[in-house]
């Protein structure tokens, strides 16, 4: 499923042949199953198998409903042109009473369409270093095909969880793994993997890293199962996606580049469930919905699963080799990996980092600090924010999850390249870590820009 940084979402897919599947699928009707066992190796870390009453709402200690037209402060239509109001309305989102969720897109008297979206509170469903992680579900795609069918568009998803506190306006540097989409009641599945700079970039934006069209027969009315795993421990790291257990289509990290990959993948995901009405992609099929369209068809979920294994360590390791030397300026733009910011040329020559905002991250690895004796650290920052706007600089080591050991508040400079070195409270620390720079703020706009910055004795 697309989001909201995107106007037209794959108004540029090109018609895909489909394809035959390689392995013989298995139409399985049977209305509810059990949330199966972890995997060999893996174990549960979230379920909901929808067993409420008839009519009732979904449990929201595991879910939050998205409501309206689009996240608060992004993109209108949700990026991605389509056209229907999503609600938690029980007549759009409710139990069936038989162990299964419903999700109802419905056309009022007046031509207009409600539907629902719902995502996990959870925000930190992760593939640790050198583990791996699954997303599943099972599902029975809306029962509609032909005319009928047309601008339906049911997708089971997940968003990098930096996106949640800026309404995806970082999309897609964030990451998108979107495990099944449908359009337009075609027997089909699509998967893909959204990442780098929209448009273009190194993911192809906003089309993405995609399966193409896949067949998948027997899955409008009928319950399949659909997953993606994340495998951190081979080399290179492995996107798989799967059909009924048949993996049909994978991504290794090496697709593109590594600082591309790390800022999509490694980090916390918040999986998706919605159905869309419109948009750019059922455009890229045939379009609709039109007056022809069928209200009221739902995807129906059985469950929905995290699993994941452990890995070589729950938090980044420093890489080997030779270290950074923490006492020595670290120029901004040299990071390791990043999430939500670019680079622009610096009035103090070279680069900075810049459009830094609540959420956004910068990694540094090998930073070697020796035996210890740090004071503080000061940072080379400006800002042209607006009065009112301020926020957090902080420092982190070894996982952004982790509390600061270093921060300091910046409102305005005076101007986005009008620097000033500020120092910041700093914890000792000894050895070498992976450190990481973090941006807090109490407002989604941006408040910084970094050029550089040094740990001081």
């Amino acid at each position: 499923m697309s989001d909201p940084r995107r106007t037209v979402r794959r108004a540029a897919v090109a018609m895909a042949a489909m394809l035959a599947t390689a392995a013989s699928i298995t139409v399985v009707t049977r209305a509810d199953a059990a949330v199966p066992t972890a995997p060999a190796g893996m174990t549960t870390v979230f379920s909901d198998d929808f067993t409420g009453a008839s009519g009732t709402g979904v449990n929201t200690t595991n879910w939050r409903y998205s409501t309206g037209t689009g996240y608060p402060g992004g993109a209108a239509n949700w990026g991605t042109g389509e056209i229907e109001t999503m609600t938690s309305s029980t007549a759009n989102v409710y139990q069936d009473g038989t162990g299964n969720l419903a999700i109802k897109p419905i056309r009022d008297a007046a031509g207009n369409w409600t539907s629902g979206r719902i995502e996990t509170q959870r925000t930190d469903f992760a593939a640790p270093a050198g583990g791996r992680m699954r997303i599943e579900s099972r599902i029975s795609q809306p029962n509609v095909t032909g005319a009928a069918a047309a601008g339906y568009w049911p997708a089971f998803w997940a968003l990098g969880d930096a996106a949640r506190p800026v309404g995806a306006t970082n999309w897609p540097s964030i990451g998108e793994l979107d495990i099944l989409e449908n359009v337009n009641g075609r027997p089909s599945v699509f998967a893909a993997l959204h990442c780098g700079t929209n448009p273009g970039g190194p993911c192809n934006e906003s089309t993405g890293l995609g399966s193409g069209e896949r067949a998948c027969t027997g899955c409008l009315g009928n319950f399949h199962t659909y997953a993606i795993e994340y495998d951190r421990s081979t080399s290179p790291e492995q996107l798989r996606w799967y059909l009924d257990g048949v993996n049909y289509f994978t991504l290794n990290s090496t697709v593109v580049d590594a600082t591309t990959w790390n800022n999509a993948t490694h980090h916390g995901f918040f999986v998706i469930l919605n159905v869309a009405m419109g948009g750019g992609f059922p455009a890229a099929f045939g379009g609709g919905p039109t007056a022809a369209t069928q209200s009221g068809v739902p995807m129906l979920v059985d469950y929905v699963a995290v699993y994941q294994s452990s890995g070589s360590s729950p938090t980044t390791p420093p890489p080997s080799g030779t270290g950074r030397d923490a006492y020595s300026v670290i120029e901004a733009e040299s990071y390791n990996a990043a999430s939500g910011v670019s680079l622009e040329t610096s009035s103090e020559g070279g680069q900075n980092v810049s459009y830094i905002a609540n959420g956004d991250w910068l990694q540094y690895d090998n930073v070697d600090f020796g035996t210890g004796g740090v004071k503080d650290f000061v940072a080379r920052v400006a800002s042209g924010a607006a009065t009112g706007v301020s926020g957090l600089v902080e420092v982190r080591i070894d996982s952004r999850s982790n509390a600061p050991i270093g921060s300091f508040a910046l409102g305005g400079t005076g101007g986005w390249q009008t620097w000033q070195s500020i120092p910041g409270n700093m914890s000792n620390v000894s050895g070498k870590h992976t450190v990481f720079v973090t941006f807090t703020s109490g407002q989604s706009a941006d408040f910084v820009n970094l050029n550089w910055f040094q740990f001081r004795r």
